[in-house]
């Protein structure tokens, strides 16, 4: 009987220092010079990401408003930490993007749920192309390195 309490004794002492040490990893990463969403306190996932070099450029919503307001041209590139396609197409999408030159926001639709329906969309990923103010283009899910590369050569870059 004292083995088997002190073998659930470690065992709840081996989780709560994991614990500890999750949270303080947390903390660390929420508190870095990394996190681009501020004060505002992030789901799991969010975390996890911060220091994912292809979630780099992230835009809160209202510097996206701002921008499309002031008639600005943006490309937004709507994503989710969760969607699995999003982490698929993200690493495709972002060395690409950065070869062509084309710069691009990243909204976080997991954080600010809000998004969905505000640029009416419903799926992720979703990548819409705003000038002038307005919404010219958008594509919705994944594509081909061909398509994407067609897609900024004629709709961004206007080659």
């Amino acid at each position: 009987m004292k083995k088997l309490l002190i073998i659930g004794s470690v065992i709840v002492l081996l989780f709560a220092v994991i614990i500890v040490l999750t949270n303080v990893s947390n903390k660390s990463k929420v508190t870095s010079a990394n996190n681009p969403y501020g004060d505002k306190k992030l789901k799991q996932e969010t975390i996890d990401q911060l220091d994912d070099k292809n979630y780099q450029n992230i835009m809160l919503p209202d510097e996206l408003e701002k921008k499309i307001k002031a008639g600005e041209d943006v490309n937004a590139y709507f994503f989710s930490p969760v969607c699995v396609h999003c982490k698929a197409f993200t690493p495709e999408l972002m060395p690409i993007a950065k070869e062509l030159g084309v710069e691009i926001a990243q909204l976080n639709v997991y954080e600010y749920d809000e998004l969905w329906s505000k640029y009416n969309f419903d799926r992720t990923p979703t990548f819409i192309r705003f000038e002038g103010g307005k919404e010219v283009n958008r594509f919705v899910g994944a594509l081909s390195e061909e398509d994407l590369r067609t897609f900024f050569n004629k709709e961004v870059l206007k080659k």
